[in-house]
């Protein structure tokens, strides 16, 4: 569908932070605008020329499409038409109130819907987090529309042996763990929505970030909430500005957390709608990843690619890069760009 809105970002206050002090949030010439996919209204962020090879950006939880800001532009001079959306439930992007219109079929399919409208055959897609369990199901469920998969911070082991919630019940018992947590309906959502700030400056941060001692140092699930459990940073990492922050806790004060959190009440639901898919990535995949983050627990790179080359065969490369945490893409954007280029350009 057309657009029915479109500007242009070049380091302008009412969009996008300006580029100021540390972490160079410029964002030169990305546009956006809202599109018509998969029913929903969407909204983009987009660099480059229709026509060239389409890459598409799917962020994670609790992200937005500028956290691609790095990426874009980069991508989009390497001779790309990237497109970087609010993911459903994000920003400026609808997001449903039934809590299933955000399981992997739908999440897969708004996925298809941006090739759709850009009118390419296939894309190639990255993902970050969330965006990267999006964009290995989507290579998994559309595998003519996705030639190539990359994932930063979340590899692809296939397929659980039972619902993922049972397991992570009977590892956690009664100690809290966040994704638990989101499964309780209006719960987790009362405590972001209501302190923003508090919980995406606890979240982003680096592995040697300084810390305040934690609020809450009991383990028990009911001894509260998430935000003071792991000590609020002293200060912010030194690849986000107070601008960029400002931007991300704009966007979750005007759309709230819930469509994000919803993502993870369809772990189960979507452990079953997989159940009788191919669980082999067949197409080309990048996977990059920071020895620190916790997504991995521990695993270095050898036992992730052991893991990983059963189901994805095609696996090229795994940069494995030191001392990195979870927001890779923003923490280490030179080396991301550069492994991202190098992929692409080799399919």
């Amino acid at each position: 569908m057309p657009s029915v809105s479109t500007r242009r970002y070049a380091v302008i206050r009412s969009g996008t932070p300006a580029s100021k002090g540390r972490g160079d949030s410029r964002v030169m010439m990305t546009r956006t605008r809202i599109i018509t996919n998969n029913g929903l209204r969407m909204r983009i962020a987009e660099a480059g020329e229709a026509g060239d090879p389409l890459v598409i950006l799917a962020h994670g939880w609790p992200e937005s499409w500028y956290s691609w800001r790095h990426q874009i532009d980069a991508l989009a001079g390497a001779g790309f038409h990237v497109i970087a959306p609010d993911m459903r439930g994000y920003g400026d992007t609808d997001a449903p109130s039934d809590v299933r219109a955000y399981d992997i079929v739908h999440l897969a399919a708004d996925m298809v819907g941006i090739v759709d409208e850009a009118r390419a055959d296939q894309a190639a897609i990255i993902g970050h987090d969330w965006g990267s369990v999006v964009a290995w199901h989507a290579a998994l469920l559309h595998p003519n529309r996705f030639r190539a998969v990359a994932a930063l911070s979340v590899p692809y082991f296939g397929p659980p042996r039972e619902a993922p919630t049972k397991i992570w019940k009977q590892r956690h018992g009664d100690r809290f763990y966040y994704i638990l947590y989101h499964q309780e309906p209006g719960v987790a959502e009362a405590e972001y929505d209501a302190n923003p700030e508090g919980l995406l400056r606890m979240l982003y941060s680096s592995p040697d970030t300084p810390r305040h001692a934690p609020i809450i140092t009991d383990q028990h699930k009911d001894a509260g909430g998430w935000i003071g459990r792991w000590g609020m940073p002293k200060t912010l990492p030194q690849w986000l500005s107070e601008e960029d922050l400002e931007y991300y806790v704009g966007e979750f004060s005007r759309a709230g957390f819930r469509g994000g959190i919803n993502y993870y009440r369809n772990f189960d639901r979507n452990h079953e709608l997989m159940e009788n898919v191919d669980p082999v990535v067949k197409i080309p995949a990048l996977f990059i990843v920071g020895d620190q983050d916790l997504v991995i627990a521990g695993m270095d790179r050898e036992q992730l690619e052991q893991r990983m080359r059963p189901v994805v065969p095609h696996l090229r490369h795994i940069e494995w890069l030191e001392g990195a945490g979870h927001w890779i893409q923003q923490e280490r954007p030179e080396e991301c760009n550069r492994a991202l280029v190098a992929f692409l350009q080799d399919l």
